[in-house]
């Protein structure tokens, strides 16, 4: 089968893989489509030492049941899924937080991800969704649950509803912006997305009907937010969102572009600020997150940039060097 390999980093390279053999509690999928994840971009730069190179990575698909060794995973049925592959018994796992499992696994980490013809998955692992639910929607359903879980997690912390709150989201990628749509369904009015690539403003502004300004031009006014999504998690867009945020307010922190950096706990402590992490999603938050992109809650994705899976070298490049305007772009095997 055709793969887009990890090789080194900055580089990738399509390549002959075998395709996976069928495992005992397994399906293999026939993949649709698959996005770019911005920890893909990470791995590519050779940031995340859980990636090695050799690796095939990839962990937002849609696909179809090519073999199944499970009753009721029947072949040419189409599921998108959960990469994380848990063990369904700690008390993560019985509690409905199975994102935070110890023993979890990870699609495009610990095992060959989507960037491929072909993938192997546990059929537990799986998400039903309308058969007739459009690609492009549902290859989204991942990032998009990002945005969903960071999103209710934060509203248990607000002290006023969400749609009273003036918000600012940094980051203008896949997880900004559907936090963006999914805040304006919800009825978020004052909503500003800070975003660096002026093609992603453009989307932002189009697409999500909000403020999308370049924080280096415009930098947010001090304290006048009520909650702060920062999807970047940069050292620089921390400081940013603590700086942005209300006394007595939210910031909900989801990106994890640097692994450490100073806060200003005087501040958090005086302030009263809430200052929250999330990773990921739950099961119930992807089987919602479906749901809410078969009514159209988040739009109908005409953002998205789709690329044959060859092209997959390029648009990593293409993505490094900010020549998409898209926030999302999806490989097609």
């Amino acid at each position: 089968m055709k793969a887009l390999v990890y090789t080194r980093p900055n580089e990738m390279q399509l390549q002959e893989r075998p395709a996976p053999e069928l495992a005992a509690g397994e399906v293999v999928l026939r993949i649709e489509a698959v996005g770019i994840c911005g920890s893909d971009m990470h791995a590519w730069h050779g940031h995340d030492p859980r990636r090695q190179p050799g690796l095939v990575l990839g962990h937002e698909f849609v696909g179809r049941i090519e073999d199944s060794a499970v009753p009721g995973f029947e072949r040419g049925t189409r599921w998108t899924g959960n990469p994380l592959i848990t063990c369904g018994t700690c008390d993560y796992c019985v509690q409905g937080r199975n994102n935070l499992c110890a023993r979890r696994t990870m699609v495009g980490m610990t095992r060959p991800g989507a960037f491929a013809e072909f993938m192997s998955l546990p059929a537990a692992s799986l998400i039903e969704m309308p058969q007739d639910l459009p690609t492009r929607l549902a290859v989204i359903t991942e990032p998009a649950a990002t945005a969903w879980h960071a999103v209710n997690l934060s509203m248990r912390a607000l002290t006023r509803p969400l749609h009273e709150c003036r918000v600012f989201v940094i980051g203008g990628g896949a997880i900004g912006m559907t936090a963006a749509l999914l805040l304006r369904h919800v009825g978020v009015a004052r909503l500003v997305v800070a975003e660096l690539n002026p093609l992603r403003r453009q989307a932002l502004e189009r697409h999500a009907r909000c403020e999308a300004v370049d924080p280096r031009a415009t930098p947010p006014e001090a304290a006048s937010f009520d909650y702060v999504i920062d999807a970047v998690g940069a050292v620089a867009t921390r400081k940013q969102a603590f700086e942005a945020v209300k006394p007595g307010g939210v910031i909900m922190h989801v990106g994890l572009q640097d692994w450490a950096s100073e806060i200003d706990m005087r501040r958090l402590t005086l302030a009263e600020i809430t200052l929250l992490g999330t990773y990921t999603y739950t099961t119930a938050d992807l089987r919602a997150t479906v749901a809410a992109l078969a009514r159209g809650v988040f739009g109908d994705m005409a953002w998205v940039e789709e690329r044959p899976l060859a092209e997959g070298p390029q648009a990593f490049v293409d993505l490094h060097e900010g020549r998409t305007a898209s926030a999302k772009v999806v490989l097609r095997p």
